[in-house]
C-alpha cells in the first residue's frame, strides 16, 4: 500500500471509531510526516484527498478538521428520527412491526450488491411523535455488513443509530418523491383517508460497501424536509 493511502486508512479508522469526532482537529502535515516517516508532500496528499471527499475540511491558518457527515447526493443532513422528534420538544416512540430475514428482491440486490434471493435482513417500523404516527420505515440491510441486525431491539434504539455505530456511514444517496399511500401505509400511519405523503428513499454506505436501503414514508401534513446551506463568496 502506498504511504499516502496508509495515512488515509489510519485517519479513516480514527474517524469511524469516534476517536476523532466531528469538527475535531486532525494532525497537521508535519505531524503526519513525522509519525509515518514520510515527506510533507505525501502527508499533504492524504489530507488533500480526504478534504476533496468531504471527510475533512480546512480552515486557513488553523488546520484540518473532521467534517460533519452529510449525504453526497443531496442537501439533506442524515439525522436520527428520534433526535428530530425530541429536538422539537415531542415524545418519541417506535413500534416494531417486522424484523426478519428474507430472500433478496432484485431491486434490493442491485442496490446492496447482493445476489437475487440471497438472504437480506428486513425491518418494518412505525416512528411516533407524541403517540401520533410520523413515519413508516421499511429497511433492507446487508447481512454481510451488519450480521447481528435482527438481534437488536429497535423499540429501544433506532436502526439509523445502530447502523451508525456498527457500520459508520461514509456516503448516502437520497431520492425524495411525493406518493399517494396504499391501504397498508394508511393503516400504519393512522390516516383516516389517503393524503399525499413524502417518501424518502435512502441508500447508505460504509467503507466496505452498501449497508442499507430504506423507504421512509411520512404524511405530508405531519412532516417536512429542510436544510441550511452556506455558500462561499468569491474573494
Amino acid at each position: 500500500m502506498a504511504k499516502f493511502a496508509e495515512i488515509k486508512e489510519f485517519m479513516l479508522r480514527q474517524i469511524e471509531s469516534g476517536a476523532w469526532p466531528e469538527h475535531s482537529r486532525v494532525p497537521s502535515e508535519n505531524e503526519l510526516a513525522e509519525q509515518f516517516s514520510v515527506s510533507r508532500m505525501t502527508a499533504r496528499r492524504a489530507l488533500q484527498e480526504l478534504t476533496e471527499q468531504s471527510i475533512l475540511y480546512r480552515t486557513q491558518g488553523v488546520g484540518s478538521f473532521v467534517a460533519a457527515l452529510k449525504s453526497q447526493s443531496s442537501l439533506l443532513e442524515i439525522r436520527n428520527i428520534a433526535d428530530e422528534v425530541q429536538s422539537g420538544g415531542h415524545a418519541y416512540s417506535a413500534k416494531l412491526l417486522q424484523l426478519t430475514e428474507l430472500p433478496c428482491p432484485t431491486i434490493v440486490a442491485n442496490a446492496l450488491g447482493l445476489k437475487r434471493n440471497e438472504p437480506v435482513f428486513f425491518s418494518l417500523i412505525v416512528h411516533f411523535s407524541d403517540a401520533q404516527p410520523l413515519q413508516l420505515e421499511a429497511r433492507y440491510v446487508n447481512p454481510k455488513q451488519v450480521p447481528l441486525y435482527t438481534k437488536q431491539d429497535f423499540q429501544e434504539i433506532t436502526p439509523h443509530l445502530y447502523l451508525s455505530e456498527i457500520a459508520p456511514l461514509t456516503e448516502a444517496e437520497h431520492i425524495v418523491e411525493a406518493i399517494w399511500p396504499d391501504e397498508f401505509t394508511c393503516q400504519h400511519l393512522a390516516l383516516k383517508k389517503p393524503e399525499p405523503c413524502l417518501r424518502l428513499t435512502r441508500r447508505t454506505f460504509s467503507r466496505d460497501g452498501a449497508v442499507s436501503l430504506a423507504y421512509l414514508t411520512s404524511p405530508g401534513s405531519r412532516y417536512r424536509l429542510g436544510g441550511h446551506l452556506n455558500f462561499a463568496l468569491p474573494r
